[in-house]
């Protein structure tokens, strides 16, 4: 039996979840992301702001000269988490595999549960039903033979949608006079490099399939094959010890040139990746810092360690990475470990007192926060689960920023 596929998007997700918790806020354009007086970028953004042209990854400056009325919030990552886990657990409900491709979205195989597409059209709208009724909130959904099939079905009757896509020719029908970056991996570069050559459309690609793939390789065949609606792809189920790395960076908001505050800052970053590690059973086997100084040049420096499973121990060698780079002005630092493994070396708490004495005279972790928060006015005492917090945390570095460079 030919596999069926659905894919889930929700609507404007960040946006949507503010929107429930605070009805004022419906009807009005909400920017979710940065503040228009900070650096970053739009995360996501309510309809009504999409009509004055905002969409995410814009910049905040260039989101607010289109929509200066609009409500600019910061994202709360812990709620949208809590609400993605809600989504998860219906999702899953109808699916043999679910494979997440970010808080809001998802490919479910439902091939099984189904048995045939009037099946999954049940359960596609069943996913909408329960979504709205349960969380408040609305979704698009793509019922479809293939992953590409359905990623487009769902974005066809956006937002609120349901689409279906039953077989590849119903999939080329629909976008033959499309633009090529209708179809997956066809990003920005690839679809400039395709018009280019004078391929604008699917069916461009169709009729020119062995000049695309001579000028393009192993993704031009690729891209040839989708144009003809082939995508074999299955649902690969995620699983969090499929992580390459696991890591926590922050931008932040004024240059720093104090490489000892920056230090402090890679301290509750290597906490951080600690906790984050954690909740999935995993250990560090190297660490990998990571600038971006004030020219928007970014430079990464790693170390190898089998000894790095504890924040004690990524901070250690994060500082001994620090120690290694040009130390001129920076706007982004970040941490994380790599080489992921479910075991670790030797067992050490987070509060355990580092002794090697070969290496250095490391406090314990709890003293380092104590001196910490001495230098800025804080109480990390009994309050770390609420700083590692996605927004928390950065409230809380940002904080310090300006209380150092006021002294």
């Amino acid at each position: 039996m030919n596999q069926i596929i659905i894919h889930v998007d929700m609507d404007a997700f960040y946006a949507s979840v503010e929107i429930r918790d605070d009805p004022s806020l419906a009807g009005k354009p909400l920017i979710i992301g940065s503040l228009p007086n900070e650096r970053g970028v739009v995360a996501t953004c309510s309809y009504e702001a999409r009509k004055y042209g905002v969409h995410s990854g814009m910049n905040i400056k260039d989101a607010y000269r289109l929509c200066p009325k609009g409500i600019y919030k910061h994202p709360n990552f812990d709620k949208y988490r809590n609400v993605s886990e809600q989504l998860h657990s219906i999702w899953n409900t109808y699916a043999s595999a679910s494979e997440y491709i970010a808080l809001d979205e998802a490919y479910l195989d439902v091939t099984e549960q189904a048995k045939d597409f009037d099946g999954a059209r049940e359960i596609g709208l069943l996913i909408k039903q329960r979504t709205r009724n349960e969380l408040g909130l609305s979704c698009s959904v793509g019922v479809a033979y293939s992953k590409t099939a359905a990623k487009t079905a769902s974005e066809e009757k956006k937002p609120d949608g349901f689409f279906e896509i039953r077989t590849p020719e119903d999939f080329t029908d629909l976008i033959i006079d499309r633009d090529v970056g209708v179809l997956y991996t066809v990003g920005k570069k690839t679809a400039d490099r395709l018009h280019g050559m004078g391929i604008m459309t699917v069916r461009d690609i169709q009729n020119n399939r062995e000049r695309v793939e001579r000028v393009l390789g192993k993704q031009g065949k690729w891209i040839t094959q989708l144009a003809a609606g082939i995508d074999d792809r299955k649902v690969d189920a995620y699983d969090p010890h499929d992580a390459k790395s696991i890591g926590r960076e922050i931008t932040f908001q004024q240059d720093v040139g104090d490489y000892n505050f920056i230090r402090d800052v890679l301290l509750l970053l290597s906490l951080s990746v600690e906790r984050r590690a954690g909740r999935v059973g995993l250990y560090g086997g190297g660490v990998t810092l990571k600038l971006t100084y004030s020219n928007m040049k970014s430079i990464t420096r790693s170390r190898l360690s089998s000894d790095c499973d504890s924040a004690v121990k990524i901070y250690r060698e994060a500082l001994r990475l620090l120690d290694s780079v040009d130390q001129t002005s920076v706007r982004l630092v970040g941490v994380s470990i790599y080489n992921l493994s479910e075991e670790k070396t030797r067992q050490i708490s987070l509060f355990d007192i580092y002794a090697d004495a070969a290496e250095t005279d490391f406090l314990t972790i709890d003293n380092l926060l104590e001196q910490l928060g001495q230098r800025y006015g804080l109480d990390f005492a009994g309050n770390l689960d609420k700083v590692f917090h996605g927004e928390t945390l950065y409230r809380t570095i940002e904080y310090m920023r300006k209380k150092h460079f006021r002294r």
